[in-house]
C-alpha cells in the first residue's frame, strides 16, 4: 500500500530526526568518556591527586551522560515529531485547498482563486495558478461575448433576407432590381463576416500560413495609395504617402502586410469624412515603422484599450451595415504579431487616430 504525501513527509522528517539522534548518541558514547578522561589527566598534571576518586568520577560521568542523553532524546524526539507532524499538516492543508479550488475550477467556477500562502514556494504556485485562472476566465468571457456578437451580427442581414424572401413568396411585394441589390448586399455582408471570422480563427490558432521573406514594401505602398485614391470622391479626405523612395528590405509576408494596410486604410476611410489620411514610413533601429494617421472621429480614452477586440467600433451609434464587421482590427493585430512585429494605436476623441506597426529589417 502506497503512503500518502502527508505520511511520506512525516516519515522523512522522522528519518532525519532518528539519524541525527543516533549520530549524537553514538559519537557521544565513544567520545565523551575519552574527552572527560583527558580532562582528568590534565587536572592530575596540575597537582591534583585523583587516584582514589578517578573511577568514581568516570562512573558518575557515565551515569549523568546516560540520564541526560535519555531525557534529551525523549524530549527532542517528542518535539521534533510534533514539529514534523505540524509541518506536514500545514503543507497538506495548503495542498488540500489547492485541490479543492482546482476541482471548483474544473466544474466551471472560473472565479475560484487560491488564497495566499505563507510558504513561499506554494505562494508562487498559487500566484501562477491564479494568473492562469484569470486568463482562462477572460478567454471564456470573450468566447461568450463573441457568440453574442456573432448572433447579433448575423441576425440583422438574415432577418432582412428572410423578410424579403417571405414577402416575395407571399406576393406582398414585387421583385425589382433594387430588392435584388439589397439581397446581394446583405448576403455579401454575411459572406464577409463569415470570411473574417474564419480568418481570425486561423490567425489565433496558428493555422494561417505565413510566408516570411525579405521584401521591399515601397511598390506595395504605391499601389495601395493609387487603389484607394481612385475610390475617394472630391469631398472625401486626401490620401498621402510620406515615405523615403528607397526602403530597406523587411522580413514580412507581402500578402499579409497588404491585408494589414488594407484594413487600416479602410478603417481610416470609414471614420474620416474630411481632412487627410497619411501613411508615414520610417526606420528606427532594426525596425521599419508604418503609420496610418487620419483626421477622423477619433477614439475616446475609455475605448482605446479595446480597439483590437472583436466586434469593437469607435462610433457605436454608427450603422452596423456601414461600420464593417468589427473584426478587421483583431485580424490586423494578429497578422502583425505572426510576422514578429507589434502594432500600437494613439488617438484623441474628435481629432483622429494613428495606427502604427513595425516589422523587422532583413
Amino acid at each position: 500500500m502506497k503512503m500518502g504525501l502527508r505520511s511520506r513527509l512525516f516519515f522523512s522528517h522522522l528519518v532525519v530526526m532518528v539519524v541525527g539522534i543516533l549520530s549524537l548518541v553514538i559519537i557521544g558514547k565513544f567520545s565523551s568518556p575519552h574527552f572527560f578522561g583527558r580532562h582528568l589527566d590534565e587536572l592530575e598534571n596540575q597537582g591534583l591527586d585523583l587516584n582514589d576518586v578517578r573511577i568514581e568520577l568516570l562512573e558518575g560521568f557515565e551515569i549523568a551522560w546516560r540520564r541526560s542523553t535519555y531525557w534529551s532524546v525523549l524530549v527532542g524526539a517528542s518535539a521534533a515529531g510534533g514539529l514534523s507532524y505540524w509541518v506536514s499538516q500545514r503543507i497538506m492543508q495548503r495542498l488540500a485547498e489547492m485541490e479543492n479550488i482546482t476541482q471548483q475550477f474544473a466544474r466551471g467556477k472560473l472565479s475560484a482563486r487560491l488564497p495566499k500562502s505563507d510558504i513561499p514556494e506554494l505562494n508562487r504556485l498559487g500566484a501562477s495558478f491564479n494568473h492562469m485562472a484569470a486568463s482562462l476566465e477572460g478567454v471564456e468571457a470573450r468566447r461568450r461575448e463573441l457568440i453574442g456578437d456573432m448572433t447579433h451580427e448575423l441576425r440583422t442581414p438574415l432577418t432582412v433576407v428572410r423578410g424579403y424572401l417571405e414577402a416575395i413568396a407571399d406576393g406582398t411585394i414585387e421583385t425589382s432590381p433594387e430588392i435584388y441589390q439589397q439581397l446581394i448586399r446583405d448576403t455579401k455582408r454575411l459572406e464577409r463576416l463569415v470570411n473574417d471570422l474564419q480568418e481570425l480563427s486561423k490567425a489565433e490558432t496558428g493555422y494561417l500560413p505565413i510566408n516570411i521573406q525579405p521584401v521591399n514594401l515601397r511598390p506595395l505602398l504605391d499601389s495601395l495609395v493609387q487603389k484607394f485614391a481612385d475610390q475617394i470622391l472630391d469631398n472625401d479626405p486626401v490620401l498621402r504617402l510620406q515615405s523615403p523612395y528607397q526602403l530597406p528590405l523587411v522580413l514580412a509576408d507581402i500578402d499579409r502586410t497588404e491585408q494589414i494596410l488594407v484594413n487600416l486604410l479602410g478603417n481610416a476611410l470609414r471614420y474620416t469624412s474630411s481632412g487627410f489620411i497619411t501613411i508615414n514610413v520610417w526606420t528606427e533601429d532594426s525596425k521599419l515603422w508604418i503609420a496610418v494617421t487620419d483626421t477622423g472621429i477619433g477614439i475616446t480614452p475609455e475605448d482605446l484599450p479595446h480597439v483590437f477586440e472583436r466586434f469593437w467600433r469607435a462610433d457605436k451609434s454608427r450603422n452596423r451595415h456601414s461600420g464593417g464587421s468589427g473584426i478587421g482590427l483583431s485580424i490586423t493585430h494578429r497578422l502583425v504579431e505572426l510576422q514578429g512585429g507589434q502594432i500600437e494605436v494613439e488617438s484623441d476623441n474628435g481629432s483622429g487616430s494613428t495606427f502604427r506597426f513595425w516589422l523587422r529589417l532583413a
